[in-house]
């Protein structure tokens, strides 16, 4: 086990090595938060080992890496966002134009919470391509312009949010 491994641990469930004092490892686990645990416990999993570089001392890339994977792996939503006060007990009802098929009823929070993680793995997703070591400038460009054309696509969802800094925003060309 290393710094930035991912871990599963009997009791508190998945989480990830960020540091080290000399007998614990001090992990993140998504349902439980930080907790130290002993060096010497030998009922933890390595889920996915760390590609880390370990030599003596720990880098600020390190531990960026280290935190970034946590946030990655273990957030969905990046911030609290608020379902517009009129939609609050709604539904969404879906009316099959043929007859003969059964309609679908939706919770509105259903569906409002599944657009908000749409949003904020795209948001993930350009991270990612900007952080990329590989991709050049104009790769990285070509990319965010298909996340750009993504967020245009869902703009109609806009009504469910509360704050247009929720909102989704696309390409602005005249």
């Amino acid at each position: 086990m290393s710094i930035g491994a991912k871990v599963n641990h009997p009791s508190f469930g998945e989480g990830v090595i960020f540091g080290e004092t000399e007998n614990a490892w001090r992990i993140y686990f998504k349902e439980k938060g930080e907790e130290q645990i002993g060096k010497a416990f030998d009922e933890m999993q390595t889920i996915e080992v760390s590609d880390l570089d370990h030599s003596p001392g720990i880098s600020l890339e390190d531990v960026v890496e280290a935190v970034q994977n946590v946030f990655d792996g273990y957030y969905d939503v990046q911030g609290i966002v608020e379902l517009g006060d009129k939609w609050d007990g709604g539904k969404m009802i879906l009316e099959p134009g043929s007859d003969g098929v059964k309609g679908k009823e939706i919770p509105i929070e259903t569906f409002f919470h599944k657009i908000v993680m749409v949003r904020d793995r795209l948001r993930v997703l350009e991270q990612n391509i900007n952080s990329h070591k590989v991709l050049t400038d104009e790769e990285k460009v070509n990319l965010q312009q298909y996340i750009t054309r993504s967020y245009g696509s869902l703009t109609s969802f806009n009504v469910l949010f509360e704050s247009k800094n929720d909102y989704f925003v696309g390409d602005k060309k005249s």
